[in-house]
């Protein structure tokens, strides 16, 4: 079975980038960063009174919600352990820092400064203060409101500091170190909320003023529908009419109409079709559970994967082949004749179709084959893989391959990576995240994807659990 999802499979890095890939590898440097930390500490050596200020802080900030609450029980631990005086200053945009509360109570302090001598990204001894700089945690900056300069969100101010000695600074520096990377994760919780509020009010406007509507562009469709069936009744008799009268331009006007009913019946399922799969798409997407849960949510059915999944994609994209020479040729590996039907999500894996027959579009090279024929070519298929999952458990192998040089990869998954661009892209349009998301799609499936490539085409495929609906009811 696919175990993408275990924590334990997946690289995991620290905030210098190192990367680990089994459990003995993080132990060790695990171990190892403890042990630096006793060596620090060791050297820091701090008195019990500023130990316990570190301890109680962590505590209390664990302890009381609140912004203003932790401003507070930041500001009092020196007043009350070390008889000194502070302030907050909170870094609101790039150059403007704003006073967000001081120990003293009542404020007598400018309730906005900017970079200058003072509030910069050292620590700084001014007449009887100590300015020290709030840092952020530089693995984290990119999800607050702004770039952080210097990786600094604010300032804190303490009182009287005249001569202070080195270590009592290195204390305070330490202290307020902890003050920034707390004071930070507050910042990206609360930024979280309000995102997590906007989505859920943005999934109600998406219902009202999207899923909605659409809806009601099937009834127009119907309504057309129906029209164009009565202009092809109408047009029978104009004909049967012409074909009465005899003349040539009666015959002849006859069949220009004919064919123009024809035409716009063609365009009108042309377009139906794409509101369809169109229509499939969005709503497949903006379910209100894939918002709710934060993640995409499968509904899953039984389906003819061939006529529901397969055949309509090929459809939507069947014109663009034409426009760019792409022939069908299943001789290079083909859908088999047998009727296929098995669970899964209809809207999602049909985008997966999309992503790859899209691909193949761009991408498509000419080659000569090995029967000689020279073009442009595309394939599609599926192959049933007995105990591929496991004993009793099949899998379904589905691709789509063109012809066209190998990628050059040192992996063959780098492909399905965010933002991966092969070296064959320069001249078409993309971001890099179609076969990403089809990865996604995929492994919520519990399936695998890959890519492979021969001497003269490229295959893009995954793998499926082969579920039937029989099988779901023998398990019950």
């Amino acid at each position: 079975m696919n175990n993408s999802d275990d924590p334990q499979s997946k690289p995991q890095h620290d905030a210098t980038g190192h990367y680990f890939l089994i459990d003995e590898e993080r132990f060790d440097y695990a171990e190892k960063r403890i042990e630096e930390k006793l060596d620090d500490y060791e050297g820091y050596d701090f008195s019990m009174r500023q130990v316990r200020a570190l301890n109680i802080f962590f505590e209390l900030s664990q302890e009381l919600r609140g912004r203003d609450m932790f401003y507070a029980v930041s500001m009092m631990i020196p007043r009350v352990l070390f008889n000194l005086e502070s302030s907050i200053y909170i870094l609101e945009d790039e150059e403007t820092f704003s006073l967000a509360g001081c120990s003293t109570g009542r404020c007598n302090m400018e309730s906005i400064r900017t970079w200058d001598k003072e509030f910069t990204n050292r620590p700084v001894v001014s007449e009887d203060r100590l300015f020290i700089p709030i840092p952020c945690n530089p693995e984290y900056a990119d999800l607050l409101p702004f770039e952080p300069p210097h990786n600094i969100i604010g300032s804190f101010q303490m009182w009287p500091c005249v001569d202070i000695p080195g270590h009592v600074q290195l204390f305070l520096e330490k202290y307020v170190n902890r003050i920034g990377f707390q004071l930070h994760h507050r910042i990206i919780r609360s930024r979280n909320r309000e995102h997590i509020q906007f989505i859920k009010s943005m999934v109600q406007d998406i219902g009202h003023n999207v899923i909605v509507p659409n809806m009601y562009f099937k009834l127009y469709f119907n309504r057309l529908k129906r029209q164009i069936e009565e202009l092809h009744v109408t047009t029978e008799k104009v004909l049967t009419m012409m074909a009465k009268c005899g003349e040539p331009d009666c015959i002849r006007e006859g069949n220009q109409l004919a064919r123009t009913a024809a035409s716009i019946e063609a365009q009108y399922q042309e377009i139906y079709s794409h509101y369809e799969t169109t229509s499939m798409f969005l709503e497949t997407l903006l379910r209100r559970r894939h918002f709710e849960e934060g993640r995409y949510v499968l509904e899953k059915r039984e389906v003819n994967l061939r006529t529901s999944v397969v055949e309509p994609q090929l459809e939507l994209h069947r014109k663009r082949m034409e426009e760019r020479g792409i022939q069908i040729n299943l001789g290079m590996g083909g859908a088999p004749d047998q009727m296929i039907r098995l669970i899964l999500d209809r809207g999602l894996i049909s985008q997966v179709y999309s992503n790859f027959f899209s691909n193949a579009i761009k991408y498509t090279e000419e080659v000569t084959l090995p029967d000689g024929r020279f073009g442009k070519f595309l394939s599609y298929g599926w192959q049933v893989i007995k105990d591929y999952f496991a004993t009793g458990l099949p899998g379904i192998k589905m691709w789509v391959a063109s012809t066209g040089r190998p990628l050059d990869l040192k992996n063959p998954m780098d492909v399905f990576k965010p933002g991966f661009r092969a070296d064959n892209v320069e001249r078409e349009i993309g971001t890099g995240r179609g076969l990403y998301f089809v990865r996604q799609v995929v492994e919520l499936h519990e399936g695998q994807v890959g890519y492979s490539h021969s001497d003269h085409s490229n295959e893009f495929y995954f793998i499926l659990p082969f579920e039937q609906e029989k099988d779901l009811r023998e398990n019950r």
